[in-house]
């Protein structure tokens, strides 16, 4: 039955709680309800089959849950989700069956109404067609504000807004032509041209960041000589008194996610800071950072950068960077302060870097480390080093290793280390050790060594790693069995759902854990690392694995994107959760009592990614 128009209101307002629908158009929102019909199913009825025939609803979960079987198993949709997404744009029949799991109260939309509406309303077009990256989209605003606040806690930002502020900020009037107030933004320099009335007080902002959407891709384009700025300009401008604390200023543009805050003064515009201003206050940057660990004179100064570095990185998280960006810039810095550790250690050893290269496996050698991380690297030695080198190399790399575990890298469990002598060898050895794993290796010996094929040259004489990455690269497409094997050890990490399709949840603690390593993005980056394998396909990122190699077997784009977009959900939820602990193995793990439903939703739409990653892994070399 159609919704009366009490019940219309009510329903309203439990939309506008969940996304898409709180950003959603009114006339959109309101064509949606008006066209809506209401069911109810009792526990265990059919809800939707293959049966059905096409789809011709989307439906939005109200109360209660189903239960549904397909093709990639068993999974639960709960209350506040749509369904089914894909089959309803598809225009084809579901290929699952979903099954009330208890008394279940649905709204269901018509597809031909949302069809119209797709070609009207932009976000819900976005919401339905990039779902997982919209997700994605919402948590690192969530997260950008709650590590702004862990950040505000660590800094002084008490100080009054006038002591940071750039005076004299560009203003204009509304009527101002669009060009000429563009031309004063490039004559200035600035970002951002503010809109003012007679009186002074603000009226609007337009910023560099809104030029693309509001004018280079406006459709009819805008006459640059007669369109007003007022027309284009952001509005309602959020401002602040010149005399509030700066902390005021970094929260209001992470609660609202923009770039500068006007400030006033009784009213009348008196300043401007910008999101550069405050990171300014922070006293750090990639460059500055980088210098000083390259200048570094001694260990207990590393140790004390290494701790900045971590604190860059917090900063980093509150300011919203992806975490592709970030865990890249972590590698980045980490790598400068292991090559300074290297020159400043083996120079008093009398040991030449020309003889032997310093190299990192794991996340560091795939450029991805987090910020709690512990140490995964190994020394290749020139060949006609003779064995007392070999020891000094080796003596050399165990000192290495202690200063990094100084500095706060953890030594790892595993003996994959520089200091110890199976990760301490000459090339030929090294040669010797990859070319046996994949001829022959035993399932144990590949599930120990595939963090060796992420290797990466940190210091010293690069070529000396080349031959052992050809190795791989060489070998591995043409052995079925080497690769049979490791997806089988791939296979052993399952994501982290339950058999009904739910998130899997580990007691202990107080709470239900999640570790977002072991059955999240570990579960990526072993697929990745085999597809690259198997089709040849060079690269050391994840992110970069999944999109290339998924390209060159011919999986769709935007499945693809998926692939990267769920592993880059868990890396984010794997920072946020680290920044919370500072612990290594608890850093990995979240707890599912403390998600909120954006970040439920997300981890659930990343682990479901991760289970259809690894059905193709299963069915291209575990059954084929």
């Amino acid at each position: 039955m159609t919704p009366s128009p009490a019940l219309l209101a009510h329903l309203r307002g439990e939309l506008q709680r969940h996304e898409p629908f709180t950003r959603l158009r009114p006339q959109t929102l309101e064509t949606l309800l008006r066209g809506a019909r209401q069911t109810y199913h009792a526990p265990g009825e059919l809800v939707l089959g293959p049966d059905s025939g096409v789809v011709t609803t989307l439906r939005w979960v109200r109360r209660g849950s189903i239960r549904a079987q397909g093709v990639d198993g068993e999974f639960v949709v709960d209350a506040g989700e749509l369904f089914p997404v894909g089959a309803m744009l598809g225009r084809r029949a579901v290929t699952s069956r979903y099954e009330a799991a208890e008394d279940l109260f649905c709204l269901e939309f018509q597809a031909t109404v949302l069809e119209r509406l797709l070609g009207e309303d932009p976000v819900l077009a976005d919401f339905l067609h990039r779902r997982l990256q919209h997700l994605l989209q919402l948590a690192s605003r969530a997260a950008q504000a709650s590590s702004a606040s862990q950040v505000l806690a660590q800094q002084s930002f008490e100080q009054p807004l006038r002591a940071i502020a750039r005076p004299d900020p560009l203003a204009v009037g509304a009527q101002t032509p669009l060009g000429q107030a563009l031309d004063r933004m490039h004559e200035r320099g600035v970002g951002s041209v503010l809109v003012v009335d007679e009186a002074r007080q603000p009226l609007g902002i337009l910023t560099r960041h809104d030029l693309l959407g509001r004018v280079v891709l406006r459709q009819p384009h805008l006459a640059l000589d007669t369109t007003p700025i007022g027309a284009v300009m952001s509005q309602p401008v959020h401002t602040l008194e010149v005399d509030r604390p700066v902390h005021e200023a970094a929260l209001l543009m992470s609660r609202l996610g923009v770039r500068h805050v006007p400030l006033v003064e009784g009213g009348k515009l008196a300043g401007i800071v910008s999101e550069r201003d405050l990171f300014a206050l922070q006293r750090l940057s990639l460059k500055s950072l980088g210098a000083s660990l390259q200048q570094a004179p001694d260990v207990p100064a590393l140790r004390a950068l290494a701790a900045q570095v971590r604190d860059f990185a917090r900063h980093l998280l509150a300011q919203g960077v992806a975490a592709a960006t970030l865990t890249a810039l972590i590698s980045h810095l980490n790598d400068r302060l292991t090559v300074r550790l290297v020159e400043l250690l083996a120079a008093p050893r009398g040991l030449s870097l020309a003889r032997a290269c310093w190299v990192a496996f794991g996340s560091e050698g795939r450029g991805e480390q987090t910020i709690a991380t512990d140490q995964d690297n190994g020394l290749v030695i020139v060949d006609e080093a003779d064995d007392a080198e070999v020891q000094r190399w080796r003596e050399f790399g165990r000192e290495v290793n202690l200063a990094l575990d100084a500095c706060g890298f953890p030594l790892c469990k595993g003996g994959v280390m520089a200091g110890e002598a199976a990760c301490c060898l000459r090339q030929g050895q090294w040669l010797e050790r990859f070319g046996r794993w994949m001829a022959q290796g035993e399932p144990e010996d590949l599930l120990n060594a595939s963090i060796y094929f992420d290797a990466r040259t940190i210091a010293g004489a690069a070529p000396l790693l080349a031959p052992l990455q050809e190795t791989v690269r060489g070998t591995a497409p043409s052995s079925t069995r080497f690769l049979r094997l490791m997806a089988e050890n791939s296979l052993r990490l399952r994501p982290g759902l339950a058999w009904h399709g739910g998130l899997q949840a580990e007691g202990g603690d107080g709470g239900r854990w999640l570790d977002l390593k072991m059955h999240g993005t570990a579960v990526f980056v072993d697929a990745a690392r085999l597809f690259c394998l198997a089709h040849g396909v060079p690269g050391l990122g994840t992110r970069e694995r999944l999109v290339r190699a998924g390209e060159v077997m011919g999986v769709p784009g935007h499945e693809r994107e998926g692939w990267a977009s769920a592993f880059e959900v868990l890396q984010m939820m794997r920072l946020r959760a680290q920044v919370r602990s500072g612990a290594p193995a608890a850093g990995n793990r979240i707890d599912l009592d403390t998600l909120d439903d954006i970040d439920r939703q997300l981890l659930k739409e990343a682990m479901k990614v991760a289970r259809r990653v690894q059905q193709r892994l299963e069915m291209d070399w575990v059954r084929a």
